[in-house]
Parts: structure tokens; sequence; C-alpha cells
């Protein structure tokens, strides 16, 4: 059986996520009926969650692992728009408005998706309304940082975008030696990177280059070795 569709006994008294995600106001009573009504599915790199343009079916929760959000535009033109992590919720913005899916979700480590149907939500909403309080949070939050987005888009240059997003892949995809040195196995390719920080590839490669004569950071396929992470902080510090 393919993997994406084994159902596993994962257990959400237990999830971690729950506590850092729209559902840690749920009671007992409600993990009771969420924990016997949704299937968790083990998913490898590469694998969809949905597609774009689909009918929403539910909602999914990351308990582990991260999904690449991904949008199409009507030239076929595919880019990652927002990176989602362990206790982040899938296609509620498309559930609360009855619309298919926005963009399509493609997994980019070993994952461990929960999915809970139009249905069971719906179940837990009626009888939990600060549930629905809390995606309403989640709506406006994520409003704010798509604005924070392209202001940053708009304002910082290509090489502190680039140092930007680095950094942000660092807190999940990195280990430390013994003498400090971080290395980063970044799960984004080179066309990534350059559509998430809003440039062209060829911007990107010069880019690099660019922190690799100066010691910043070293790229080497999807390897990234930063020698000190105070010479990578300070591409994020404003020219004067």
């Amino acid at each position: 059986m393919d993997p994406k569709f084994h159902k596993t006994a994962g257990n959400c008294f237990n999830c971690q996520g729950r506590e850092r995600s729209e559902w840690c106001s749920l009671g007992r009573e409600d993990v009771s009926l969420l924990n016997e009504i949704k299937i968790c599915n083990n998913y490898q790199p590469s694998q969809v969650i949905f597609y774009q343009g689909n009918p929403c079916l539910g909602i999914h929760c990351i308990e582990e692992g991260t999904v690449a959000i991904r949008r199409t535009n009507a030239d076929g033109n595919s880019m990652i728009v927002r990176l989602t992590h362990a206790g982040q919720t899938l296609g509620y913005r498309s559930y609360f408005s009855g619309e298919p899916y926005a963009a399509t979700a493609e997994v980019l480590s070993p994952a461990r998706i929960c999915f809970l149907d139009r249905m069971g939500v719906k179940r837990l909403l009626e009888h939990n309304p600060v549930l629905g309080h809390n995606f309403l949070r989640r709506l406006a939050t994520d409003l704010r940082d798509a604005e924070e987005s392209r202001l940053q888009a708009s304002t910082l240059p290509v090489r502190a975008r680039v140092a930007h997003l680095v950094l942000t892949l660092k807190d999940r995809f990195s280990t430390v030696d013994d003498e400090g040195q971080i290395t980063i196995e970044l799960p984004l390719s080179r066309q990534d990177i350059a559509s998430m920080v809003g440039t062209r590839p060829e911007t990107i490669a010069r880019t690099i280059r660019a922190l690799e004569n100066d010691s910043v950071a070293h790229f080497s396929g999807r390897q990234v070795v930063v020698p000190d992470l105070d010479a990578l902080l300070d591409e994020l510090e404003p020219v004067v």
C-alpha cells in the first residue's frame, strides 16, 4: 500500500503540535472525538497532499515534517509561496470559504499529517465555538504575514532576502559541529529559493557567489555551510 494512504495510529492526546495550533482550545471530550474521526498518513518528500483547483475535502494538521505551499499561475509557472511545519494546519481557508484549494501542498521532508473531513470539522466547530475563533485569529495572522512578506520583497535587497530565508531554514534543518559551524540541509531547489525571495534564478546564482566570496555562507547542492552565524545575521542589518 502507498504510504501516503496508510492509516497510522496517532494519538491526539500525545500530539505536541496540537498545543501549538488552533486545536489547543479543545477539551478532553473534543480531543477524544478528534482522535476518533481523524486519519493520520505518513508522507515522503515530493508526495502531494492536495492539488490546487481541487475541491476542499477537509483540513490537514501537520504533526511532523515540512510542507511547501506551491501556486501555479495561468502561464503554468509554479512557485513556492510559503513553508509550513509541525503544529500548523492546511486547507482551512478553502474550508471556510467553500472554494477549491488555492494552492498545492507538497511534502518536502518525511511527514506525518492528520486529516479531518468536512463533517468532522463541522462537528467540532459546533461543539467548541472557540475553535472557530482560533481559526479567525489564524486568518488575521496569515494576512499580516503576507503583507510583511510583500513589504520585505519590495524593500530588502536580494542578498538580505536570501540570508533571511537561510536563517529561517536553519531553525529546522541544521546541525552544528564542535567548532560552531552550521550545516543546513536545504529542502528547496535554487528555483524554489528564487521564487520564495521574489527574484530570478540567475540573480540567486549571483547572490550565492557573492555570499561565498565574502565567506558568509558556502553552497554545495542543497547543503549550506555557515562558518559564522554573526556574519549571516549582519546581512540583515540596514546599510548606512
